[in-house]
C-alpha cells in the first residue's frame, strides 16, 4: 500500500488550472522528486497535500486514509510534515528553540533531547549556533534548521519544497547529502525541486510536471538520462 496516493488531483486559482488531474504515489521508504519549471504547479501540489489550498477535484490518501477534510494543524501529529519554500523558521527564537518547536505535538518529551542531538550530528553547524537567533543565520543554515526542526517531529512523510533555492552550490551539495541520509534512515520523502539534476541524482523515482500536468514519470536514473529531460531541464 502506498504511503501517499494522489488520484486525478486538480487545483485552480481564480479560473487558472494550476494542477490538472495529476496522479502520483509514494511507497514507504522512497525518495521521490517532483521536478518542473517555475510555475509548473509543484508547490501547489505540496500545499494541496497539507490542506493549505483546497483541491477542486480528485483525492489524496495518506497512510491509507483520505485526508481531504483533515484540518491542517493535524498533519504533523500524523507524521506528515512540510518544510516550505522560504523555510518558515522563527527568526526571533534561537536555533535550539526552533528545534524544540518541532516537538510541539510530541508526548514523549524525554526522547526529544536525543532527537535534537541527532539533528546536531546531521548538521554540526546548528550545534555551534544553538544559542544564536535563527534570523541571524545564513540562508544555508536556515535551510538546515528548517529540515532539522521537521525531523524533530519524527515524520513518516517529509515534504521538501525547493530546499536548494538561493543557496550556493557547495551548500546545496551538503544539504542533499543530508536529505539522502535521512531517506536511508527510513523517512519517506517527497522532494519538489527546480534543480532537476541534483534532485534526480539523489531520488529513487521522479515525476515531471509541466503546466499542471505530469508528462513523464519513472526511475530517477532513467529520467536523468532521458533526452527530453536533458533538453528541457538539464541544458542538454
Amino acid at each position: 500500500m502506498s504511503l501517499l496516493d494522489i488520484k486525478d488531483l486538480s487545483v485552480s486559482y481564480g479560473g487558472i488550472r494550476a494542477v490538472d488531474g495529476i496522479n502520483l504515489h509514494i511507497e514507504q521508504g522512497e525518495l521521490v522528486t517532483l521536478i518542473g519549471a517555475n510555475g509548473a504547479g509543484k508547490t501547489t501540489t505540496l500545499k494541496s497535500i497539507v490542506g493549505w489550498v483546497k483541491a477542486q477535484s480528485g483525492s489524496i490518501e495518506y497512510d491509507g486514509k483520505n485526508i481531504g477534510k483533515t484540518e491542517t494543524h493535524r498533519f504533523v501529529e500524523q507524521g506528515l510534515v512540510l518544510v516550505p519554500e522560504g523555510r518558515g523558521i522563527f527568526p526571533r527564537l534561537t536555533v535550539l528553540e526552533n528545534l524544540e518547536m518541532g516537538a510541539f505535538y510530541r508526548k514523549d518529551t524525554s526522547a526529544v533531547s536525543g532527537d535534537i542531538e541527532r539533528v546536531y550530528q546531521l548538521f554540526p553547524r546548528l550545534k555551534e549556533r544553538a544559542r544564536q537567533l535563527a534570523g541571524t543565520l545564513s540562508g544555508g543554515e536556515q535551510q538546515m534548521l528548517a529540515i532539522g526542526r521537521a525531523m524533530i517531529s519524527r515524520p513518516k512523510l517529509l515534504l521538501l519544497d525547493e530546499p536548494s533555492m538561493g543557496l550556493a552550490p557547495i551548500i546545496v551539495a551538503q544539504i542533499f547529502e543530508i536529505i539522502r541520509t535521512i531517506s536511508q534512515e527510513g523517512v519517506t520523502i517527497l522532494l519538489v525541486e527546480q534543480n532537476a539534476k541534483i534532485a534526480l541524482e539523489h531520488a529513487d523515482r521522479g515525476y515531471v510536471l509541466e503546466s499542471g500536468k505530469i508528462t513523464m514519470h519513472g526511475d530517477a536514473q532513467t529520467l536523468l538520462h532521458d533526452e527530453r529531460v536533458l533538453s528541457a531541464y538539464l541544458g542538454g
